[in-house]
């Protein structure tokens, strides 16, 4: 198919129709290269891991449950390689436009599907979301997009990264085909309430730029007012950046078990920053694994405190609109920082928080997100639905 943003995997032609009836008969979606087509090698993003790889025998149960309920997949679409980044830049395949800024980078990993969604290719598109990579190309690109609950979707056929953060996720452009979307994956109804109370979660917006920070504000004021009960708080006592450490170990100790075997095998190309975070994840020790396991354990205690009994916490998507793309490393490395002291939140809580896309920065998507108790996805895609329907 033709494909002026770059985000479709240009190794891989496929059209597969769904059902002939179902809620999403007559939509088209793409997935990520993560996601197994029967027939087809799951190529990663990455030309070794596609050579070294036989074609899948059955598709992802995520694909299978979107063609049973009569969508139509389209193609496959690029990720950073094995899903090992938050940009959206690919040195092997090219950087996926971001449609809504030509120059700058879509967001990753799932950086081909959002631009697949965002610029018009397909009505919607399977994402995944390990520390972020559903919820930053969505605040990048304007759209709907939703990481879900640790553990609620089944990752059968799906390429592994960090087992305990790893997730389905999906983008679209409004949020009521959101919410049938999300009806078919999640298989339940999806609720027009709004959440019980709101935490506006101070620590989270101080990492934001002050012009973020300004365009939520009335769109905090809106999402509260529509919710009827808010009040602000510091999420993490500690420190967000003590949060975000102790994903880097633990996610990063699964990341590299997930992939050295193959890696020894192999000697495989990588894009210079993905070897060096590699290289960085293979001397995590023991010992900082032992450390971080308790910090996880009270992120996870103060996120249930806080959206136990329908509760939600709001906090900015990114700290910043779309970075430019082709930056040098030595600029990209901080942003990726500040992105994780965010995304951390529901990467090691397990929990659910979709990107609400409602603001701009000099004409530039910047998203606010909402996060809720495991399980509360269908009340999270219901009450962005109910927002719109609101015009609000």
């Amino acid at each position: 198919m033709a494909d002026p943003s770059n985000g479709f995997c240009p190794y891989i032609d496929i059209r597969i129709a769904g059902a002939a009836s179902g809620p999403l008969s007559g939509l088209t979606f793409a997935a990520k290269d993560l996601y197994d087509i029967a027939g087809h090698v799951t190529g990663g993003s990455n030309p070794d891991w596609l050579a070294t790889h036989p074609a899948a025998e059955k598709h992802a149960w995520a694909v299978e449950t979107l063609l049973a309920a009569g969508a139509t997949l389209t193609g496959k679409t690029i990720t950073d390689e094995l899903s090992l980044g938050l940009l959206g830049e690919n040195a092997h395949y090219g950087t996926p436009e971001n449609p809504r800024a030509a120059d700058r980078v879509p967001g990753g990993s799932s950086s081909g599907s959002v631009s697949a969604v965002a610029g018009g290719h397909v009505d919607f598109a399977l994402g995944s979301d390990t520390g972020g990579s559903v919820r930053i190309p969505a605040g990048f690109c304007g759209l709907y997009g939703m990481r879900t609950t640790h553990g609620r979707i089944p990752l059968d056929g799906v390429l592994k990264q960090a087992p305990s953060y790893d997730t389905v996720g999906w983008f679209a452009r409004d949020a009521d085909l959101f919410a049938r979307v999300s009806a078919a994956l999640l298989q339940g109804e999806i609720p027009a309430v709004p959440p019980a109370r709101m935490v506006i979660a101070a620590d989270a917006f101080e990492i934001a730029d002050a012009a973020v920070q300004d365009a939520l504000a009335p769109v905090v004021d809106t999402v509260a007012a529509a919710i009827g009960e808010s009040a602000t708080e510091r999420v993490c006592p500690t420190g967000l950046d003590a949060w975000k450490a102790q994903q880097g170990v633990l996610q990063g100790r699964e990341a590299w078990e997930s992939f050295a075997d193959w890696i020894d095998r192999t000697n495989p190309r990588f894009a210079y920053d993905v070897a060096r975070n590699l290289a960085q994840r293979a001397t995590i020790t023991d010992a900082e694994v032992a450390a971080a396991k308790p910090v996880r354990a009270a992120l996870i205690e103060r996120i249930d405190e806080l959206t136990r009994d329908g509760g939600v916490i709001c906090m900015p998507t990114a700290p910043f609109p779309a970075p430019l793309a082709g930056r040098r490393l030595s600029k990209s490395g901080p942003d990726r920082d500040r992105i994780r002291q965010l995304t951390c939140i529901a990467s090691a809580s397990g929990a659910p928080q979709i990107n609400l896309p409602l603001a701009t920065v000099d004409g530039f998507p910047v998203g606010l997100s909402l996060l809720g108790a495991p399980g509360s996805d269908e009340m999270l895609a219901g009450f962005a639905r109910l927002l719109a329907s609101a015009g609000r």
